[in-house]
Formats: C-alpha cells, sequence, structure tokens
C-alpha cells in the first residue's frame, strides 16, 4: 500500500516508522535470575513491553496498554553480565491499535564481540485517552523495504489473531448450544 493511501485512511497524518523507534538498553544482574542461573524469562518479557510501551506511546501521541503479546520467542539465554539491547518499532497500525515489533539483543558488557539475537516478540497496543477509551492512531509510513516487509507481516498476523478468535467464539457457542458447559 502507497504512503499516500495509508494517509486517506486516517485524518491524522501518519508518521514515519523512524519516529517512534526506540532502543532500551539494560545490563543483566544477578537479581534478574531463575533457578538455572540465566536470566528470567518474566525479565526480558517486561524489558520487552517496556520498550514496546514507550514505542506505541510515542507513535500514538499519548498512554497505549498492553492488549496482547501475539509472540515472545527466546532464541538464547541471557546470563548475569550480559549487556541487553531491547529494539522496537511501529510495524503496522489499525484505526485505535498498532502492532509493536520487538528484537532482542544481548552482548558480553566486558568484550568486544557483537551482539547475538537472543529473542523476539510482537505485541498489540491499544491507544487510550485519559478515561481509557480507545483513541484514534496515526497511520504508521514505512520507510524502507524492510519496514514494508514487517507492515505486510503485521497484517497477516493480525489476520491471523482475528481468525483464530471468532474459531474459538464459534467453538465456545456450539458448545453453550450443545450444553456442555466449560
Amino acid at each position: 500500500m502507497t504512503d499516500q493511501a495509508r494517509g486517506a485512511e486516517s485524518e491524522i497524518p501518519g508518521k514515519p516508522t523512524s519516529a517512534s523507534r526506540t532502543t532500551l538498553s539494560h545490563i543483566m544482574t544477578h537479581n534478574d535470575t531463575n533457578l538455572l542461573g540465566t536470566v528470567h524469562g518474566g525479565v526480558i518479557m517486561k524489558l520487552v513491553d517496556d520498550a514496546a510501551g514507550a514505542v506505541a506511546g510515542r507513535h500514538s501521541g499519548g498512554p497505549a496498554v498492553t492488549a496482547s503479546m501475539d509472540e515472545m520467542v527466546f532464541l538464547e539465554p541471557v546470563r548475569v553480565g550480559d549487556l541487553v539491547h531491547v529494539k522496537a518499532q511501529v510495524n503496522w497500525t489499525g484505526r485505535t491499535s498498532m502492532e509493536v515489533g520487538v528484537r532482542v539483543l544481548a552482548e558480553r558488557w566486558n568484550e568486544s564481540t557483537p551482539a547475538q539475537q537472543v529473542g523476539s516478540a510482537y505485541l498489540v497496543f491499544a491507544a487510550v485517552d485519559g478515561d481509557g477509551k480507545p483513541r484514534s492512531v496515526p497511520p504508521v509510513v514505512p520507510e524502507r523495504e524492510r519496514d514494508e516487509r514487517r507492515y505486510q507481516e503485521a497484517q497477516i498476523r493480525r489476520q491471523h489473531r482475528l481468525a483464530r478468535r471468532r474459531a474459538i467464539k464459534e467453538l465456545r457457542e456450539r458448545r453453550a448450544a450443545e450444553g456442555i458447559e466449560d
């Protein structure tokens, strides 16, 4: 979809992908570990949500709340002493919601080796007003080929989310009609 077509979908002017992109960095300590001595997945998930929330708030120009986390993939363990970089950007926008893609990288704080990707996630945020009601968000305008690919992939994930939600609702309605209680 062209930038002009995206802008026509909304009365709010679009914002380029780079306008809200951010990186959050944090050194992992012993306080962050699980029983195996590696960094607890929940610690990484909180950093992911923090970075994604900052990006969603920046893009939407105000408060945005986590609506869902589609996928959180842990590729490698994170260790005490790792410098973790959480990179986030808006991939796609709807009328009041937006998908934020997040990459998690880790590097040893005292080595000069390149950071390695250790995780990734996709979160959906809803923009809200002061009363917690949904509010409109500006369309995201992909700037690079990579941003356009992410936009298209986010649309596929959205279609899958909606289809899954419909299928579950239909199943529950069928079971209720058959008198089966959950």
